[in-house]
Formats: structure tokens, sequence, C-alpha cells
């Protein structure tokens, strides 16, 4: 908003890695309506646990293993091979169902790492985003090849529900499906989701203005589809052009919020 000079209320699709939620869990995948000066949350993804908090970045398999334990689509031994030890899946295992040192996430980030790991990418990362990133990779040489389901739940606040993507995936793992075409069908279901869920926000708060943020917008094929769909809904849509999506630009956004509150009194700086 800062960067094109918008000071209305906008649908801001915000889909990030690790975000701490005004509730107290992890965010990262979430749907905001709202300006400078106060927002809501409109939408966001299902809650699923993060096993082992942080360890779940460097290690994806386990968010891969907590989508599929909430999906009720539980792995066999055709996802996990001989390099992840028994020991630690069972402890993995053991945190989801307990809900021990498994904070609960709707990241966006997160569910990019499931899928690139259940697609047959790393299980471990050197830095975070490489598993998407190699995913992004495979599906960018690969055409449409159709969508992934996912259900829209009411309520104060939409819950996108990914249970039946994963369930897909897991299909797909299983029939032998190449990553590249499991890679593709899943970008184009979150475009899908994205249109979705703004076409529904335009209708109850009549809002037109799309702008989209946070680290999962560096990826290039998610991007440019998005706009494209989007725009073709006659929604106007922004994107991050010369501030950073990610954690770079994080400081122009906190400026200008600052800015807003102590114009209207909010705050005194």
């Amino acid at each position: 908003m800062a960067e094109h000079g918008l000071d209305e209320p906008v649908i801001g699709v915000a889909f990030d890695g690790t975000g701490y939620g005004t509730d107290g869990a992890v965010w990262g995948g979430e749907f905001l309506t709202g300006d400078y000066r106060a927002f809501r949350r409109a939408a966001h993804l299902r809650y699923v646990p993060m096993p082992g908090g942080e360890q779940a970045i460097r290690e994806p398999w386990r968010m891969a293993v907590a989508h599929l334990v909430d999906a009720d689509a539980d792995a066999d031994s055709r996802f996990w091979p001989d390099r992840i030890p028994e020991p630690a899946m069972l402890a993995v295992r053991q945190q989801i169902e307990r809900r021990f040192n498994a904070p609960m996430t709707s990241s966006m980030g997160r569910l990019f790492d499931a899928v690139a790991t259940l697609a047959g990418g790393r299980h471990r990362v050197r830095f975070e985003g490489q598993a998407a990133m190699e995913l992004e990779a495979l599906a960018s040489d690969a055409p449409a090849d159709g969508l992934y389901p996912f259900l829209i739940l009411p309520g104060p606040s939409f819950v996108i529900d990914t249970r039946p993507l994963i369930v897909g995936v897991a299909e797909d793992v299983r029939k032998g499906c190449a990553a590249a075409v499991i890679g593709r069908r899943f970008h184009s279901t979150l475009v899908e989701v994205v249109a979705q869920v703004c076409a529904r926000l335009a209708e109850t708060s009549g809002l037109t203005t799309v702008v989209l943020s946070g680290g999962v917008f560096m990826n290039a094929l998610l991007t440019a589809e998005t706009v494209a769909r989007l725009t073709r809904d006659g929604f106007r849509v922004y994107r991050p052009q010369r501030v950073p999506p990610n954690d770079g630009g994080l400081c122009l956004g906190q400026l200008a919020v600052a800015a807003a509150w102590q114009e209207s009194g909010l705050v005194s700086l």
C-alpha cells in the first residue's frame, strides 16, 4: 500500500512463512481487510500443528506429516525414505497428538513445504523456503493441469480447508505423478483459492482493490497468475515491485502504520 500510494481500505492477501498472530498462533496464510489504521482478519488457512516449532522450518517433512494427519491421509512408507529415522517420526507424531511443542499455524509457507516434500522434494533444507522454491521451479516448466479440491468454510472469518487438497496431493503421489505436475496443480489451486476468497470478500465488504504481500509472493509463477486472474475478475491488483514482499519490506509498512496512527491521534510519537 505504501509503495503504491494507497490510502483506502483494501483486501490484503498476506502469504508468508511465520508471523505472530493476534490470537497467539503462527500466522502466514491470511486475508485481511482494512487500511493503515485498523484491519480485520477476514479469512485464513486452516490451522495445523507445526511440530517442533522452528525445527519444522528446517525439516519440512514435519509439516508434511502434520498436514497428512490433519487430513486423515496419514503417511505410508512411500512418502518417507529411510533417511528419516523412526524415532524422529515417532516423536513428531507424538508432538502432533499431544500438541506438545507444536504451535498451531495457518502459514502458507509451511503448506508449500508440506506439498513440496510430499511431491518428492527435500526433507531438510539449508534455508527457509528452499523446498518451495524448488517446487516453483519444477511447476514453472509444466503446463496447467487441473486443480486440487478445497473448501471455504463460513464463520467470523472464512477458513480455507486444505484437507481435500492434501488428500489430492497424496493420491497423486501414490499414483506416481511427477513432482512438476503436482507442483503445477498446487500453484493453480492457490490462484483459485485467492480468486474465490477475494470474490466472497468483495461481496461482503464492497472492496475491489487487492494488495498482495508476504514472502510467498517472491514466487513469480504464483504472483503472475494471481495478478492475471484477479484482474480478469475485475479487481484492481497491486503487487510489490520496488519494495520486497518479504521481511525486507516490513519497516516501510510499519512506518506507514505509525504515521497514520500519529496523524489520527491514536499514538503520540
